[in-house]
């Protein structure tokens, strides 16, 4: 794929993530019209979710019929050149009137994550990324912290169901006992920007879906923070545990969290 390609892709994720963003707030700001549902324990799903990945699965195919596209409600096929897409990130938040929450567009060339999109409409922000070029925050550049200390360090523990609780227990004990700060907002994808954008030091979830997160590790990369390898094995089709963070603390939180 040449760098034209690339370019196209990303100008068009951007757009449609951005048009994305203007349907979801239109269920968001009438909440009786969300029609919430559950898929699980804690696994909340509304229409807006259906409303919005449909849409950016039509686009996406009818503007790159190669690439396949894999969406956390339509399911999909990984190829070569695939997009991963999670309608609503943050679909509890949602479904609750909590801004916290996001449409996540990445594209994955030959497993390498390459182009992240994560828009937030509610909170008014638009995170770009592409592998190699950058990333920024409703247009200006964004950076981790730098963060070295493990006592200074703000740490986000995402949670899974997929897990047992006394796992994340455990972890969430051990990061208190280094010395960390440590608090959850609900967003797998909003977590990795937050660490790209230096709200939190870290983030960490012992089991997480490719949808939740293609995009953030692109956007976290960039922003120069150290990903764990997510997309190895069957990553994209079963997940994996993921751990970002600002580089100094690598070492640390992957022994803390067993994640490396």
């Amino acid at each position: 794929m040449t760098p034209a390609d690339l370019m196209l892709r990303r100008y068009a994720a951007q757009g449609l993530a951005t048009e994305a963003g203007r349907i979801a707030l239109g269920y968001f700001s009438r909440q009786e019209s969300l029609g919430v549902t559950m898929k699980g324990a804690q696994d909340w799903l509304t229409v807006a979710d259906g409303a919005v990945e449909d849409f950016l699965r039509a686009r996406l195919t009818e503007l790159f019929p190669g690439d396949t596209v894999i969406g956390e409600e339509g399911g999909g096929e990984a190829s070569d050149a695939v997009w991963i897409l999670d309608p609503i990130d943050g679909t509890a938040n949602f479904a609750h009137g909590d801004r916290t929450w996001c449409i996540s567009v990445g594209f994955l060339v030959n497993r390498e994550p390459t182009i992240g999109i994560v828009a937030a409409p509610a909170l008014d922000e638009l995170y770009v990324a592409q592998r190699g070029q950058g990333v920024t925050l409703n247009g200006q550049k964004i950076a981790v912290s730098g963060v070295d200390d493990i006592g200074r360090a703000y740490v986000e523990l995402g949670w899974s169901p997929r897990v047992p609780s006394q796992h994340y227990v455990d972890m969430i004990g051990r990061v208190y006992a280094a010395g960390g700060a440590m608090k959850r907002s609900g967003s797998g994808a909003l977590g990795l920007c937050h660490v790209a954008n230096a709200r939190t030091d870290a983030y960490a979830e012992l089991h997480i879906n490719a949808w939740d997160i293609a995009a953030g590790v692109v956007i976290a990369r960039e922003a120069g923070g150290w990903v764990s390898d997510f997309f190895a094995g069957d990553g994209i089709s079963k997940g994996n545990p993921i751990l970002c963070c600002t580089p100094a603390l690598a070492s640390q939180l992957s022994e803390i969290t067993g994640i490396s």
